[in-house]
């Protein structure tokens, strides 16, 4: 839709009749039209347009040559247009330059808000006018303006000129009527390569590549060539959902008709080949490359990005000369996704230490390294880093920043950003309900699901996965359920693998492993390891180890390496000492190179990340952490800590058994942070793996006897441990 009339608030115009006075103004009065022509700012403007308002000798041709100098704003432009009279309207050349200039504002809803004024006050139009108008509908997707433009067009016989035929065609493509355009399309009488490109562009935004290949033969027989941006739309189409036949086929398509592959061509064959992970053929076009440029070393970084090899992104990020922001942006967020959030942080400071300034995409990706880090300071640094630079008002950079505090623990901040934030959408609100999901509290989870509800904003499938995690999480089995329903029934969302995981987790938690299996079983699509996986957890959990052995059989066939499955199976068959099925899966692994992964906990310290692993002894700390560890023991045991050596199923005496629990990566983080000279009131720690039982109580009595809080972000969630209680009550 367009938009309201600006803010700003002008006098109206004078009389027609005052507008038509002597074109010569008295000696006293300024030379307005210089003065107009030298403005170089908008005060500058506004400052004029007093005067002329002052003024009782001014001309109309003033007023419109202060609207022409004023196009470069466009909302003040629009202000002064509102106020234009009625009689006499301004010539049809003025017309199609003040729409040319509004086209070309970034605004598409300029030029909407401009078509309205032209039929308010009955502005001369003609062909030239409607190919901007209808650009604008489809930038803005504002398909009732857009069939309102193609109705006035009708009207006046200017339906069937080319350029504006073209304009439809890419106006319905835009607004997702792909058959509507096809229709415009086909009645054209003239169609020039710019026509065929732009419906084959809609194709391929509509994914509907079988019918963009067989436009392109139809292309060829009709005896237009098409030219290599028609190839570069297809390409960066299949790059962009991965689609790696199609792209194959018309690199062939390519090769076969003989084209000269230019410098952009080739980038995107290149884009293609490495977002759909075909890397050899990618790294094949870039090193025929005669000179390695930016975009096509950007497409490669994040090609390698994303089929996890960020060290081969890397390589080639070092070797580019020339770095700009987009190339940056790419390896900032290859390190983010491939989960190296601290390598992450450190290009983001290079970036800057090389004057190059940040986009709002490269802080979404610097915020979501930092919420995997889950550094609280440093995301506190990085908020007042997004403040001091004006990216705080945006909604994406609002809702990232939401995500981020609630993974590095702090559910308060996460709320502060939420509850000023003058624009909410369902993103806003799934971020909101799933912090509170992933920290266990589920009642606000709840509570602010049923608010987002009642101010119509509807949730989506990712909604109703935060809602379901937080009943898992809670066990409230009938809630959970309810909701499942209510997502199928009433909002007609069908359920993903993601719903059915969830509600094995929830069925199983809550020890109702038939309903769980039930569930698998008649699930539509193939359980994937996630299901399975889960299914697999809640077995261990419930002691139900022959329906364990089969969830984990059925995961290991999906991915024979998973090392959790491997354990899992040894595990039970320990406990049932069948030690020759230990063996086998122990020689197994060890033959396949599998190993069990090793617990590793992070603690923020004085702005810096220290890592523990299991049994860690590389701290340069490490004598006064273990003293610590075995003072805190001491403590703990006075009141009723004994250390659970039941989960360690490994032949060993039960001194032995007790060193490896107590070793735990989280106990030594927590104790180099009992140390600190600065007594904080809060002790985080972020873990791996699931936190252990005897890991578990032992950070609630720590609690209670250090009087600290003490929180933990394992692989599923937040626990925060209070006065010898925890959030989860002891439900995770």
């Amino acid at each position: 839709m367009a938009q309201p009339l600006p803010s700003t608030v002008l006098h109206p115009y004078p009389t027609a009749a005052a507008a038509t006075a002597t074109a010569t103004p008295p000696r006293h009065q300024p030379n307005f039209i210089h003065l107009i022509s030298s403005a170089t700012s908008l005060p500058h403007l506004k400052q004029i347009h007093g005067q002329l308002l002052k003024n009782s000798h001014h001309h109309q041709h003033h007023l419109f040559h202060l609207l022409l100098t004023s196009l470069s704003f466009p909302s003040y432009a629009l202000s002064l247009l509102s106020s234009i009279p009625h009689h006499p309207p301004p010539t049809l050349q003025l017309t199609n330059k003040i729409l040319k200039h509004i086209s070309r504002s970034n605004d598409p809803h300029n030029t909407l808000f401009f078509f309205q004024t032209m039929q308010n006050k009955a502005f001369p139009i003609d062909w030239f006018s409607f190919p901007p108008l209808l650009k604008a509908a489809s930038k803005a997707m504002a398909l009732s303006e857009g069939k309102m433009i193609h109705g006035l067009a009708a009207k006046l016989g200017y339906d069937s000129d080319p350029f504006v035929e073209t304009a439809l065609v890419g106006m319905y493509a835009a607004c997702g009527l792909i058959s509507d355009a096809r229709l415009v399309f086909d009645k054209m009488s003239h169609k020039d390569v710019v026509a065929w490109n732009i419906m084959i562009d809609g194709y391929c935004q509509s994914q509907l590549f079988d019918n963009a290949l067989a436009l392109l033969e139809e292309m060829k027989s009709s005896k237009t060539e098409p030219d290599q941006r028609i190839f570069t739309t297809i390409l960066s189409s299949c790059a962009h959902v991965g689609n790696l036949d199609v792209g194959k086929l018309v690199h062939g398509f390519i090769s076969e008709n003989k084209m000269v592959i230019d410098s952009h061509l080739q980038s995107a064959l290149l884009n293609m080949y490495a977002s759909s992970g075909a890397m050899d053929m990618a790294q094949s076009l870039y090193d025929n490359l005669k000179t390695k440029n930016v975009v096509a070393s950007t497409a490669l970084i994040t090609g390698y990005s994303k089929v996890g090899n960020i060290e081969a992104a890397r390589l080639v990020f070092d070797a580019m000369v020339d770095k700009d922001l987009v190339c940056w942006s790419a390896m900032i967020s290859g390190y983010a996704e491939s989960d190296k959030p601290q390598e992450a942080l450190m290009i983001f400071h290079d970036m800057q230490q090389n004057g190059i300034k940040p986009d709002q995409v490269t802080m979404l990706s610097v915020i979501s390294a930092c919420a995997n880090l889950g550094a609280l300071d440093q995301a506190r640094k990085i908020h007042q880093f997004v403040d001091d630079k004006g990216f705080g008002k945006a909604l994406p950079i609002n809702n990232a920043l939401i995500d981020m505090y609630a993974k590095c623990g702090s559910l308060e901040e996460a709320k502060e950003v939420f509850s000023r934030m003058h624009r909410k959408n369902v993103i806003s609100w799934t971020s909101m309900i799933s912090a509170f999901a992933i920290h266990g509290d589920v009642d606000n989870a709840l509570k602010y699901f049923q608010m987002m509800k009642s101010e119509n904003v509807e949730p989506n499938r990712v909604t109703f996965v935060g809602v379901l995690y937080a009943c898992s999480h809670a066990g409230l089995v009938e809630e959970g359920r309810r909701i499942f329903h209510s997502m199928v029934n009433e909002y007609r969302i069908t359920p993903k693998l993601e719903h059915y995981g969830c509600m094995v987790d929830l069925y199983g938690r809550a020890n109702h492993l038939p309903d769980a299996l039930k569930l698998v079983e008649s699930m539509p699509m193939a359980p994937n390891v996630v299901v399975w996986g889960s299914l697999m957890a809640a077995c261990l959990i419930h002691g139900e180890f022959e329906l364990g052995e089969f969830a984990a059989k059925r995961l290991l066939e999906l991915e024979p390496d998973h090392d959790g499955a491997h354990v899992f199976l040894s595990n039970i068959y320990a406990k049932e000492k069948r030690w020759e099925n230990v063996g086998a899966v122990r020689q197994f692994m060890k033959q396949e190179g599998i190993s069990k992964e090793r617990g590793c906990s992070m603690i923020e310290m004085d702005n810096e990340i220290h890592e523990f692993l299991t049994a860690d002894k590389n701290h340069k700390q490490t004598d006064e952490i273990y003293a610590k560890l075995d003072e805190v023991v001491d403590k703990l045991k006075k009141v009723g800590y004994s250390p659970n050596i039941s989960s360690v199923l490994v032949d060993l005496d039960d001194d032995e058994k007790q060193e490896v629990v107590l070793w735990h990566s989280e106990k030594l983080a927590l104790c180099y942070g009992l140390m600190s000279k600065e007594k904080q009131s809060c002790i985080r720690i972020i873990k791996n793996l699931r936190i252990c039982e005897d890991c578990h109580n032992f950070m609630k009595l720590a609690s209670k006897v250090s009087d600290r809080e003490i929180v933990v972000r394992d692989r599923t969630r937040f626990h925060h441990f209070r006065d010898g209680l925890c959030s989860c009550k002891d439900y995770w």
